[in-house]
């Protein structure tokens, strides 16, 4: 065993920990459920979920809409939730940064396909990429609603957002691992927020 390797996986285990153990504190718990009751809002008045994020986020963002589209607890049935990752489409994404500009890539997409009532939820460890900041202005802008996760507080992104769980700062990838953790908790929440709808009352 190499003691040197070894070290250094439990720093990075620790260090993890740490981040986790940072980003949900009490504050952040209940911005976490202001997320999923916003969410669930939204689907109950036939509204969608748009999704957006660069590199790694545009990954989680394929990832929280997979799990709303299809399912996030096994052996829930449920119906499929209206979530859109709108970081899958190359043509219309090179379309759009090569016509107008990669800082248009997502803000195209949202003026598209947003409506008042919709929700836009906008991924970055930075809370300063600008394809990002014009995605949530074109949000506002035909009335979308706009949620944020962000690394640290006080960002552009933060400030545009209606609602900003911002996880705290640190490495771009311990960002992203708080992120995953946060948008599996909104998934939970949201899926049993939505099941209670359809159980019929007890009692």
């Amino acid at each position: 065993m190499n003691h040197t390797v070894t070290a250094q996986i439990e720093r990075l285990v620790a260090e993890h920990v740490h981040i986790i153990n940072a980003a949900f504190g009490p504050a952040n718990c209940r911005i976490l459920e202001e997320i999923a009751q916003a969410i669930c809002d939204t689907f109950r008045r036939g509204g969608k979920l748009l999704i957006c994020g660069n590199g790694g986020s545009s990954a989680d963002a394929q990832h929280m809409a997979a799990e709303l589209v299809g399912r996030f607890t096994p052996g829930v049935t449920r119906p499929a939730l209206p979530a859109i990752a709108i970081t899958t489409d190359s043509s219309i994404l090179t379309a759009i940064g090569n016509d107008m500009g990669f800082d248009q890539v997502f803000a195209r997409q949202v003026e598209a396909l947003a409506r008042c009532g919709d929700l836009v939820l906008c991924i970055s460890t930075s809370g300063t990429s600008p394809n990002i900041l014009a995605a949530a202005k074109a949000a506002k802008a035909c009335g979308a609603k706009v949620v944020a996760l962000t690394g640290p507080k006080a960002t552009p992104l933060g400030e545009l957002a209606d609602i900003c769980l911002a996880t705290g700062p640190g490495p771009v990838c311990r960002i992203q691992e708080a992120h995953e953790l946060a948008y599996h908790i909104i998934c939970q929440l949201v899926e049993s927020g939505l099941k209670m709808d359809t159980e019929p009352p007890t009692g």
